[in-house]
């Protein structure tokens, strides 16, 4: 077990910090100004706490960054990103002249940071994002892994203005995850202008600890109180702990330290020269030698690799006799696959009772985190959790999951291995009104060139799809109704990502219909109307929207004269239509779209459907043009 550090440093010590921190400013200077571009004075502000971090506090192998049992770092200001690799390179990871590649094309040194390097765990620069990401390591740390891992977050203080930073903070709290230390690095001056609070550290304490945290009033440039605050956040066993570290921007760097209008700006070739002078100097060598502080090894209490022998069951639905609303088989399924699978956990923003992750909740209590009404903290510590080898289902209205679309972008842009389930989607939902639709979630989701989006239809699909999305890598995205759809699947129907279901075909047959979630049935029920007047349809269930089966779509418009016809509960910006559109672009098609035109009314599902546009009635009339065309 690693040792907590509660003794006074010594002169030596102190020196061989103060000095690896004036390393890492003359590092983040050299880099950004080779890549004229950056920003090296928030860098210059971070180096003190970052060299206390790297060099004394956390404990890490630092030949071996995805060592899982190392201390986590997340760097939630990722514009700082130079001086989280001057670290790396300090300690050994890699070249300090690999320094000078940063923002290059051929470099993942990028500008800000992301997954690609194997110190990272999920890409930041959309502030206010990062903090939300710890809060999901710190809780597999403590309640899954059961070990003494800590988790390490540096925010900006202007991105405490972002209210997903308030988000984690309360969660954080309600959790006791005395295990993550947060660092804010209080410089005083935002992007533009100065921040809202500056330098009124009380103001700043006050906020923290209004949510529970342990907050620290610290000298950021102070090396001893620096070491002591964080000594004091390892002894802190109820509650998590915040440095407020009071700096100054561009410290160390002559004529730019504490003034505004430098940020994001590379000093130039002469001004490089003469801060790195001045910084030289200030080295005074002879100090210690840095020692890393190992993590301990003990294995997860929670496995996170699945036992080979456990069998996800079949879905218990029989076709042509049960209904089922797709949000409950979702939530069926994902109990059962929780009792195979130690890695699958569940996170829920305050409406398990309607997702029906309570069912996952009841099956394995000890991997159901309840994360209220904060969606975007709810999918940042999914991204978090699933950087540790977990598999987390993120869950609510899909409505809601607009709220939370900024950090699906940065976890498809990280890659992260998250999978977010949206319920209620479309007029279908009926009474509660357009507040509740999710009729933009497709478009949010399949903009992202690498989120899978499945949309399943019926109780079968929808328990497949659930196995899938935990069975691929990276992040996916699950629709879900709320009405109750016939079970039209036998139990042994094979889906694949990628791939369509043809339910109805003939020889010949007049146009295709492409359809998914509800409107496959009312699809269904049209080509039944339209059959009793000799004209025989095709109808495809869409099930993969992303990525689309596209051999499947052409396939069927060559068969049907190149006549489409698409209908869904959903805008018709960005959902099913215009996937198909997109996947038929080079061929010679007529593609007619049925979908919702209007910002919906209260009502029945029936008459919401009969409406907007997309019931029966109305694929009739559509498909009776387009087979006379």
């Amino acid at each position: 077990m690693a040792t907590t550090q509660t003794t006074t440093p010594s002169q030596d010590v102190l020196t061989m910090l103060e000095d690896k921190a004036a390393q890492l400013r003359i590092d983040s200077i050299r880099s950004t100004t080779a890549a004229g571009s950056g920003h090296p004075t928030t860098c210059a502000s971070a180096a003190d706490f970052m060299s206390a971090l790297f060099f004394s506090v956390m404990r890490y192998d630092p030949k071996n960054p995805r060592n899982p049992h190392n201390d986590a770092f997340v760097l939630s200001k990722g514009h700082a990103a130079p001086i989280l690799y001057a670290a790396w390179a300090e300690a050994g990871l890699f070249p300090r002249e690999d320094l000078l590649q940063l923002r290059k094309f051929d470099s993942d040194l990028e500008g800000h940071p992301t997954p690609r390097l194997p110190f990272v765990d999920v890409a930041t620069g959309s502030l206010g994002q990062g903090v939300c990401a710890a809060v999901g390591i710190a809780l597999n740390a403590k309640y899954l892994d059961k070990s003494d891992q800590r988790v390490y977050v540096v925010l900006g203080d202007g991105e405490t203005a972002e209210g997903s930073v308030w988000e984690a903070a309360h969660a954080a709290s309600f959790h006791k995850l005395n295990n993550l230390c947060a660092t804010v690095d209080v410089n005083r001056l935002g992007q533009s202008q100065p921040t809202m609070d500056q330098h009124d550290m009380e103001a700043h304490r006050a906020r923290w600890a209004a949510f529970g945290w342990n907050a620290i009033v610290v000298d950021g440039h102070d090396m001893a109180a620096l070491l002591e605050a964080y000594a004091e956040a390892e002894r802190t066993k109820d509650r998590p702990t915040v440095l407020l570290a009071r700096t100054l921007k561009g410290k160390g760097i002559p004529g730019i330290e504490d003034k505004n209008g430098h940020h994001g700006k590379a000093l130039d070739k002469k001004q490089a020269e003469e801060a790195i002078a001045s910084l030289q100097k200030s080295i005074r060598g002879g100090g210690a030698k840095w020692t890393p502080r190992l993590p301990s090894d003990a294995a997860p209490a929670i496995p996170n690799t699945p036992d080979p022998k456990a069998q996800f069951p079949a879905p218990p639905y029989v076709a042509g006799k049960d209904e089922v609303m797709t949000r409950k088989a979702f939530g069926t399924a994902l109990a059962e696959l929780g009792k195979v699978d130690p890695r699958v956990v569940a996170l829920d923003g305050d409406v398990e009772n309607s997702t029906y992750t309570e069912d996952f909740q009841k099956a394995c209590p000890e991997r159901f985190f309840e994360m209220y009404i904060a969606e975007q903290n709810m999918v940042g510590a999914a991204m978090g959790l699933s950087a540790h080898g977990r598999i987390p289902f993120a869950s609510t209205f899909s409505c809601f999951v607009s709220r939370a679309y900024d950090f699906i972008r940065m976890a498809a842009i990280g890659d992260n291995n998250i999978k977010v389930v949206g319920t209620h989607a479309g007029v279908s939902i009926g009474e509660d009104g357009p507040s509740q639709m999710g009729l933009e979630d497709l478009a949010m989701m399949t903009a992202q060139p690498n989120i899978t989006v499945l949309y399943p239809s019926d109780g079968v699909s929808t328990w497949v799809a659930v196995k899938l999305a935990a069975d691929v890598k990276g992040p996916v995205y699950v629709r879900t109704g709320r009405p109750k759809n016939p079970v039209i699947y036998k139990t042994d129907e094979k889906f694949e990502i990628g791939k369509s279901k043809v339910l109805r075909q003939s020889d010949s047959d007049k146009l295709t219909i492409v359809a998914a979630g509800v409107t496959l049935f009312e699809a269904l029920k049209a080509h039944d109307q339209l059959k009793s007047e000799g004209i025989n349809t095709r109808v495809v269930d869409l099930f993969s929207v992303q990525p689309i089966d596209r051999d499947g779509l052409i396939a069927a418009a060559r068969a049907t004269g190149g006549r489409v016809l698409t209908v869904e509960d959903h805008y018709a910006s960005g959902g099913v239509g215009d996937a198909v559109l997109s996947a038929l672009e080079d061929q010679r098609v007529m593609v007619d779209k049925l979908a919702v035109r209007k910002i919906p009314h209260s009502g029945t599902p029936d008459e919401l459907l009969e409406k907007y546009g997309i019931s029966a009635s109305h694929i009739v009339e559509a498909a009776r043009k387009l087979a006379k065309a």
